[in-house]
């Protein structure tokens, strides 16, 4: 059993920052990737940034030059930095690990940017 646990969401004023933080526990025995997707009502969900085993980092282009993803390997985590957000930035983040060749999200956390 993998779980994700995700934290750092809330409410900031455009051009603000915060920090989404995600951990893995479980039975975890291999991760290919971990990144953050995000939706919003009546909208499908879109990556946001990706991470994989080897590094290799991957962003949608409405987010790149503002939010970095990071990790912390022996902690199975990964971090998203938000920063210069938008209104259009607000939505629920999710956390995506692919491994165990299997896929896992977390609960979701609210970001809500007020302009």
């Amino acid at each position: 059993q993998v779980q994700l646990v995700e934290s750092g969401g809330g409410l900031v004023q455009a051009g603000g920052s915060l920090r989404l933080s995600c951990a893995a526990s479980g039975s975890i025995f291999s991760i290919n990737a971990m990144g953050w997707y995000r939706q919003t009502s009546g909208k499908q969900r879109e990556l946001v940034a990706t991470i994989t085993r080897g590094g290799i980092t991957n962003y949608v282009g409405s987010v790149k030059g503002r939010f970095t993803i990071s990790r912390d390997v022996a902690k199975n985590t990964v971090f998203l930095q938000m920063n210069s957000l938008k209104p259009e930035d607000t939505a629920v983040y999710y956390c995506r690990m692919q491994g165990n060749y299997l896929d896992y999200w977390g609960q979701g956390t609210q970001v809500t940017v007020s302009s």
